[in-house]
């Protein structure tokens, strides 16, 4: 039997054992569900000993090579885009502004995530600039953005109100300002997307999301630009970070290593769920993504005492889905939780008032279907 084809029949079989016993399935943006292979990893990885491994053995080197690798296959980014790891997401935040900026960003603010690594240039003494939409919109086409602005900061996917910037939006900013350096976090949106390359310079995510793992890892992909940059901000004597700079990076990857002993275990993990995506196809994933949201914004769009909060559909994020509950949001929270689905909370001002949903590899289509029939029930 193809190998893809018992992925996919044992999938749904493991999916229908929780129904069958006691069904659960976590709904949060983060960290949300685990990849339903992460468990036998797991165990393999013990019995291997993964976890002892130390990070400059030529088995760690192995693991290192063989993740990044797969990474650049199933994100389709080029030879040229280095793979980096980090701690998390957050980290990355900050390692971007120190590596790649002497004074000046512009941050694309439609949330709280997005307007957090305007904050971290801030706190970086830097002279960042945002320009701000309201919560649940994207922007209009011609953001003005200062000609000499040396990076420019996107949130692909707004975790906090589900809105997701384009593939046109995100490609004109390499047309309009060729020498700004184009860095797009993408945390909650990989491996979703499939970004032109050649349009952005960076791009980062963390794992307890997309890729259904545990948190503890964040993946920063960047480009020879980048790197001629930061190379460019030593040599005038800025200070970049030290064992997180990019040339230092740079020096570690290029021997299969990191600057300090990392998530061993997680690198390791992450390498094995992404093999496992590449058995599934990049574009089933797409397909299967596409299909659950467009289930659950149809009955969001047909719904007595719910709805969308994103209202212009071309903007609507296919990985994280944001619902409005207003003052039944408790109640519903409750009502779902008894049948064994967990929705996230809404976040920030929208907390008691709206459910976020996630929409990973993780999430099977029986389990959104499940969702989708359970929200129906509710409707009275």
């Amino acid at each position: 039997m193809d190998l893809s084809l018992f992925l996919e029949i044992f999938h749904k079989l493991h999916t229908e054992y929780f129904f069958f016993m006691k069904p659960s399935a976590h709904f949060g943006p983060g960290p949300s569900q685990i990849y339903f292979t992460v468990e036998d990893h797991l165990r393999k990885a013990f019995r291997e000993g993964i976890p002892s491994l130390g990070h400059r053995t030529q088995a760690f080197e192995s693991i290192f090579k063989n993740t990044t690798e797969n990474l650049r296959t199933l994100l389709g980014a080029p030879a040229d885009f280095h793979v980096f790891f980090a701690a998390s997401a957050t980290e990355i935040w900050e390692r971007s502004i120190q590596n790649l900026v002497i004074e000046k960003s512009f941050h694309l603010v439609n949330g709280s995530f997005s307007n957090r690594y305007f904050e971290i240039a801030t706190l970086l003494g830097k002279s960042a600039e945002k320009i701000t939409a309201p919560l649940g919109e994207a922007f209009s086409s011609d953001v003005k953005v200062h000609p000499d602005t040396e990076l420019i900061g996107l949130t692909h996917n707004e975790t906090s109100t589900g809105v997701s910037l384009s593939m046109d939006f995100v490609n004109q900013f390499r047309t309009t300002h060729p020498h700004s350096l184009i860095v797009v976090d993408a945390v909650s949106s990989l491996p979703y997307p499939q970004f032109d390359y050649t349009k952005i310079d960076s791009v980062f995510f963390s794992v307890q999301k997309g890729f259904g793992l545990p948190a503890g890892l964040g993946v920063w992909l960047v480009n020879e630009r980048c790197m001629a940059k930061a190379e460019s901000l030593l040599a005038q004597g800025h200070r970049i970070g030290t064992y997180h700079s990019l040339p230092f990076y740079l020096q570690n990857a290029k021997k299969n290593q990191t600057p300090e002993t990392p998530n061993v275990l997680g690198i390791y993990l992450l390498g094995k769920v992404v093999e496992d995506f590449l058995r599934r196809g990049i574009q089933t994933i797409r397909k299967e993504t596409e299909y659950k949201s467009a289930i659950l914004y149809q009955i969001l769009d047909n719904h007595p005492f719910l709805s969308g909060f994103v209202k212009d559909k071309k903007t609507r994020s296919q990985t994280v889905i944001v619902a409005n509950t207003g003052e039944k949001t408790d109640w519903l929270n409750n009502e779902l939780t008894k049948m064994g689905i967990q929705p996230g909370d809404g976040y920030g001002a929208n907390k008691k008032t709206q459910l976020r949903f996630a929409n990973f590899p993780a999430h099977s289509k029986e389990q959104y279907e499940w969702l989708v029939d359970s929200l129906e029930k509710l409707k009275n």
